[in-house]
C-alpha cells in the first residue's frame, strides 16, 4: 500500500513538473526542442494555445465597448509552418465617427542557441505595420522575427470596439491543430445574443451568470442665489448612479483540436467549414423600455435588411442616373433589350472595389459619380436603374463562399447581394454587375452558393437557386498523325462554355499571347507552331483556342511497339481525392461536363496490338457519370469520352463514392494503346 501511495506522489509530481505553463513568456525548452506534432506529424505548425476572453465595459466617457483580449502560443515545425507566423488584425476606422483600436501588443520569437538557451527576439514596431483596405478598414500586420524551423512564437494584445451588437465569430479550428484552446465571452443582460455553432466541431460551453452593476455618472447643473446684486452662481455637480446587471458568461475550453485542412481541390471556404460559433444580437432588454426583438424568421430578417438606410433607401435613389439611363434606353421597348443594355452599362463604368457587402458604404450616388463601389453600391444601383427602366427587379441576399450557409435566421449569414429579374413568364435571370465577364444567370464563383434570398420592396422574401441551369462546358478535339519518324504534330481546338467560358476570361484575358503559349507549352510537354483565341471578349459567344502543335513526348518507344495514352495531354493521371475521409462537401463551383474527341493516325508499318476496353461508370442519385470509348479503325485510333458532374456541391457522405468514382476513372485514361511494328 505504501509503495503504491509512494508511486502515485512520484507520478503526480512528475506530472506536475511537465505540466505546461501557459503565462505570456513561459516559453519552455521542452517546446522548443519538439520536432514534430505527436497527433499530426504532417503539421507544419499548430497552436500550443490559443486563449481569448471577450467581454463588456462600461465607461462614462465611452459608454458601453466590447473588449476582446487575445493571447496565442504557436509551434513551426517547417519552413511551410512560417506562414502562420505573420498575422492580419482587421479592424474598423472610419474617417469620421467611432472606431476600433488595436492596443497592448506583445509578441516575441523564441529559439534555442547553440548552449541550449532560451533565445527571445522582441517584435518591434518595425515589424508592425497598419495597412488601409479600404475608407473604413484597417488591418495591422504583425510579422516575426529570426523565425527557424523549430522556434515558437508568442502574441498578446487587446482589441476594443465601440460596436456593441457585434461579438466576433468563435473559431475552434483551423488548418493546424490546437493543442489547447480557451474561450470566453461575457454579454451583459441588456443584450440578448444567440449562439449558433459553425463547421463541423462542436464545443459545448459552460455556461454561469454573474452578478454585477455598473455606475452611471450624470452631469447635475446647479444654481444658487443669493441676496443682492449678482447673487447668482451656476454650477454643477455629479450623481453616481449605480445599476445592477447580470452578466451571462459562455466558456469553451477543449484540447487537442484535429486541424482542418485545405489540402485538396475543390474546397470553396474551409474557414466555412471548421468549427466555431457564431454570435449575433437578437434583441435588447434594457432598463424602463420595451424589450426588442429580432431575426425571428427569414421575412424578419430580410425586412430588417430591407428597411436599412445602407439598403432599402438606396434602391430608391434615382436622380443621380436618370438622364443617362434614359438616354440608354430611349429606343428600346423590349425588357429583355433594356435589361441587356443596363447590365452592360453598370459592367463597363462602375468598378468593383473588391469589397463584398449587403450594405453600401459611400451610397450609390457616389459610387455612380466615383465609377467605383463595393457590391453592394454596384448591385443595388443596377436593380434600381432595371426597375427604373420598368423591370420587375429586386435585390437578392446571398452568403458568398467565405461566409458559410446560413441554415438558420440570420442577418450575419448574408454578406453580398446580387439583382434578380423576374420575367414575363415568371422565369427569373440572376446578375452581378460586379464581374465584367459575368452573364446573365452566370454569377461569378464567389456568388455561387447555393440558395440566395429575394427580397420585394415590402420585404417579403422567397429562396432563389443560385447556380445556373447550364453546365460549365470544356469540348476538346485533337488531331494527330504520327509520322514514320515517330514524331507526332497535331491539331487541337477546346470550346469553353458557360461557367468554362467565364472561367476561362478572368483567368487568362488579362496575360498577352506569348505568355499563354509558354503556359500551354509547359503544362502539356509540347511545342506550340501556331496559337490563336476567338471571342475572348464577345461574351455571348463561347471562348475557342485552336492550337498547332508538335510533340516528341506522347510516346513511348519499348523494342518494336509503341505506347501511347489515347487523351494524350488531357490525361487525368492522379486522383484529385486522397483522403481517408472528408467532412465537408466538394465544392465544383458549378454542375460541368468535359467532352474528348481524340483521333490519332498512325505511322505506317505499324498495327493496332491492343486498345482500352471501353467503360461507363456512374456515381449515385445521378450525381454524374463517366464514359469512355477507343475505337479501333485501321489505320486510325478515335477516343470518345465524356466526364459529366450534375451538381455544383457534392456532400461529404458521397466522397468514398466520388474518390473510388476518379479512381477507375484515372486507371482507365492511363492505359496505354500499344502499337506494334508489322
Amino acid at each position: 500500500m505504501i509503495k503504491k501511495i509512494i508511486f502515485g506522489l512520484i507520478l503526480i509530481s512528475q506530472v506536475s513538473f511537465h505540466a505546461q505553463n501557459y503565462e505570456f513568456g513561459k516559453v519552455s525548452k521542452d517546446e522548443l526542442q519538439e520536432e514534430f506534432y505527436p497527433l499530426d506529424s504532417t503539421a507544419d505548425a499548430a497552436y500550443l494555445y490559443k486563449k481569448r476572453k471577450t467581454y463588456f465595459n462600461y465607461g462614462n466617457n465611452t459608454g458601453f465597448e466590447v473588449i476582446n483580449e487575445v493571447y496565442l502560443r504557436v509551434k513551426l515545425y517547417t519552413k511551410e509552418g512560417f506562414d502562420f507566423a505573420t498575422f492580419k488584425l482587421p479592424y474598423v476606422r472610419p474617417e469620421s465617427g467611432k472606431s476600433e483600436r488595436i492596443s497592448s501588443i506583445k509578441a516575441v520569437t523564441y529559439n534555442l542557441n547553440e548552449k541550449g538557451k532560451i533565445v527571445e527576439d522582441k517584435v518591434s514596431k518595425k515589424y508592425i505595420f497598419d495597412e488601409t483596405t479600404s475608407k473604413f478598414r484597417h488591418v495591422k500586420r504583425i510579422t516575426f522575427p529570426n523565425l527557424k524551423e523549430g522556434s515558437v512564437i508568442e502574441l498578446k494584445y487587446t482589441m476594443t470596439s465601440p460596436y456593441t451588437e457585434i461579438v466576433d465569430d468563435l473559431q475552434f479550428q483551423y488548418g493546424i491543430p490546437v493543442k489547447k484552446l480557451s474561450i470566453e465571452v461575457e454579454t451583459p443582460e441588456w443584450l440578448i445574443f444567440a449562439k449558433k455553432n459553425k463547421g463541423y466541431y462542436l464545443i459545448s460551453p459552460v455556461e454561469t451568470v454573474r452578478n454585477g452593476s455598473i455606475t452611471i455618472r450624470n452631469k447635475v447643473r446647479t444654481i444658487t442665489r443669493e441676496a443682492g446684486p449678482g447673487g447668482t452662481t451656476v454650477g454643477s455637480t455629479y450623481d453616481n448612479n449605480e445599476i445592477d446587471m447580470a452578466f451571462n458568461s459562455s466558456t469553451y475550453k477543449a484540447e487537442n483540436i484535429p486541424a482542418l485542412k485545405d489540402n485538396e481541390p475543390y474546397v470553396g471556404s474551409a474557414y466555412a467549414y471548421r468549427g466555431g460559433v457564431k454570435y449575433e444580437l437578437v434583441g435588447t432588454k434594457f432598463p424602463n423600455s420595451i424589450p426588442k426583438s429580432f431575426s425571428k424568421s427569414w421575412d424578419d430578417v430580410t425586412k430588417q435588411i430591407y428597411k436599412s438606410d445602407a439598403f432599402g433607401k438606396e434602391l430608391e435613389k434615382t436622380n443621380y442616373y436618370k438622364k443617362d439611363i434614359d438616354a440608354l434606353i430611349a429606343n428600346s421597348n423590349v425588357n429583355l433589350e433594356k435589361l441587356a443594355m443596363i447590365f452592360q452599362y453598370v459592367k463597363s463604368n462602375i468598378k468593383w472595389n473588391g469589397y463584398t457587402s449587403k450594405y453600401t458604404n459611400d451610397g450609390v450616388r457616389k459610387a455612380y459619380l466615383d465609377k467605383t463601389g463595393n457590391s453592394a453600391e454596384i448591385n443595388l444601383m443596377l436593380t434600381s436603374m432595371l426597375r427604373y427602366a420598368g423591370l420587375n427587379a429586386n435585390p437578392v441576399l446571398v452568403s458568398s463562399k467565405g461566409n458559410g450557409v446560413p441554415l438558420f435566421p440570420t442577418i450575419k449569414g448574408f454578406d453580398y447581394v446580387v439583382s434578380g429579374i423576374k420575367l414575363a413568364d415568371n422565369s427569373m435571370v440572376l446578375l452581378d454587375a460586379t464581374e465584367p465577364y459575368s452573364m446573365p444567370n452566370q454569377l461569378p464563383a464567389r456568388a455561387l452558393n447555393w440558395n440566395g434570398r429575394l427580397v420585394t420592396k415590402t420585404g417579403e422574401s422567397t429562396w432563389v437557386n443560385l447556380n445556373s441551369s447550364k453546365h460549365a462546358a470544356e469540348e476538346n478535339m485533337i488531331m494527330v498523325k504520327i509520322s514514320d519518324e515517330l514524331e507526332v504534330t497535331g491539331f487541337t481546338r477546346t470550346i469553353f462554355d458557360n461557367f468554362d467560358a467565364q472561367r476561362f476570361r478572368i483567368r487568362y484575358n488579362h496575360i498577352k499571347d506569348e505568355d499563354l503559349i509558354e503556359r500551354f507549352e509547359e503544362n502539356n510537354n509540347l511545342e506550340v507552331d501556331d496559337f490563336k483565341l476567338v471571342n475572348q471578349d464577345n461574351l455571348a459567344k463561347p471562348v475557342v483556342r485552336n492550337v498547332k502543335f508538335t510533340s516528341e513526348d506522347l510516346l513511348e518507344t519499348i523494342g518494336n511497339k509503341l505506347y501511347i495514352e489515347p487523351s494524350l495531354f488531357l490525361t487525368k493521371r492522379s486522383n484529385p481525392f486522397k483522403l481517408e475521409e472528408r467532412k465537408y462537401p466538394v465544392d465544383f463551383t458549378s454542375a460541368f461536363k468535359e467532352t474528348n474527341k481524340v483521333t490519332i493516325q498512325i505511322p505506317n508499318g505499324y498495327a493496332i496490338e491492343t486498345v482500352p476496353e471501353q467503360l461507363a461508370i456512374a456515381l449515385p442519385d445521378n450525381l454524374g457519370f463517366f464514359k469512355y470509348q477507343v475505337i479501333n479503325g485501321g489505320n486510325k485510333i478515335k477516343l470518345v469520352s465524356l466526364l459529366q458532374v450534375n451538381s455544383s456541391m457534392v456532400p461529404p457522405q458521397y466522397y468514398q463514392a466520388l474518390k473510388d468514382f476518379y479512381s477507375k476513372l484515372v486507371k482507365k485514361e492511363t492505359e496505354k494503346i500499344v502499337l506494334v511494328k508489322s
